[in-house]
């Protein structure tokens, strides 16, 4: 059987460009209370980026959160991502187009070729209020001088 976590990650700018982080959540998917908006996760991503565009952030933190993912053991990851941009990308329905997306885009799909498996859909921003909540705390954590970078991994 294989091990799949739930991915649910988020990018913010204030401003665009401007401040900006990533935040990610990611859920052991047992059972379909895992899919949940509010399922309890076992590791997180909280990052402060500096000034970056909001879709630098998106990306940026869909890598972070492959990167974990396969360090926790990951055979399978489900990403459940509010960025349509990121979903048809790695889909390669859509191009990438930005010059700052392209090595990201990349990046990503180097990552996802280390699963046996691998989903990405799009859902909509109220669903992904964990991962909008860490990347806010990032930005605040950071702008009053605190840690760039939190990871909460299982323990």
């Amino acid at each position: 059987m294989l091990r799949t976590l739930i991915v649910r990650t988020d990018g913010a700018a204030r401003g665009n460009p401007g401040p900006a982080s990533l935040g990610a959540a990611l859920i052991e998917a047992i059972g379909p209370a895992s899919r949940r908006p509010d399922a309890p996760p076992i590791a997180t991503i909280s990052e402060y980026l500096g000034v970056q565009t909001n879709n630098v952030a998106e990306y940026t933190g869909v890598v972070r959160a492959l990167a974990l993912a396969h360090e926790l053991g990951a055979d399978a990851v489900e990403m459940l991502l509010d960025s349509k941009l990121i979903v048809e990308q790695l889909h390669g329905r859509w191009r990438v187009k930005d010059a700052k997306l392209i090595p990201l885009h990349a990046e990503a799909k180097a990552h996802l070729l280390r699963f046996k498996r691998w989903t990405a859909n799009h859902v909509p921003r109220a669903q992904n209020k964990q991962a909008d909540a860490l990347c806010n705390e990032a930005i605040d954590r950071a702008l009053s001088g605190g840690a760039r970078v939190v990871v909460v991994r299982p323990k």
